[in-house]
């Protein structure tokens, strides 16, 4: 087995052991994902996958490797079955098996060639060529349009989950402060509740 050869294996076991994760809060850090994930087992290493849209609050994506391969499956089928709620985001995250095409620094496949050449317009490529790259702005449009939609929504149940906080905050002040000046005790002697001991 040639050097070629051994460096594909391992990136091949490199892929087995790792997990693809998304809808993650761009506040989640390598360190939020780690505490998140040795649950499972031990990380060996998280890599964020490069945010290339313009929308720079997006929700992000990673790769987190793993010990072992048995540890990254355990993962997919445990949060494929149970919503896995991370560091206060409103959407739970969602964990695939990781595949070759999503490391960036993958090596090349021994035996596989890559030729490139320029199409001439009369070449009949030429109009697939074309036709896959107005395809591929297409998708790129809808994309973005997406990602401002799912951007909007999570804003909005963010902003939410906020107001329903600072309510039953303010909910645990009103109690604490009738507590507090003896008006609860005031009312427990006003109905005759003898029983009623305010903590």
């Amino acid at each position: 087995m040639d050097s070629a050869e051994e460096k594909y294996a391992a990136f091949e076991e490199t892929v087995n052991r790792t997990v693809y994760v998304d809808n993650l809060s761009p506040l989640v850090t390598e360190a939020v994902l780690k505490t998140a994930f040795n649950q499972f087992g031990n990380v060996e290493k998280v890599e964020f996958i490069a945010n290339f849209t313009q929308l720079r609050s997006t929700s992000r994506c990673a790769l987190v490797e793993m010990q072992n391969p048995k540890q990254a499956k355990q993962i997919v089928e445990e949060m494929s079955n149970l919503p896995f709620m991370m560091s206060g985001m409103p959407r739970p995250v969602r964990v695939l098996a990781a595949e070759k095409e999503m490391f960036e620094d993958r090596p090349r496949k021994p035996g596989r060639k890559i030729t490139c050449r320029w199409l001439d317009q009369d070449d009949p490529d030429f109009q697939i060529a074309q036709k896959l790259k107005h395809l591929a702005k297409k998708h790129a449009a809808e994309a973005s349009f997406l990602l401002k939609q799912q951007l909007a929504e999570e804003e909005k149940l963010a902003n939410q989950q906020a107001e329903t906080l600072k309510a039953n905050y303010k909910k645990y002040e009103m109690m604490d402060a009738v507590l507090f000046d003896g008006t609860a005790k005031s009312l427990a002697n006003h109905y005759d509740m003898k029983g009623f001991k305010p903590s």
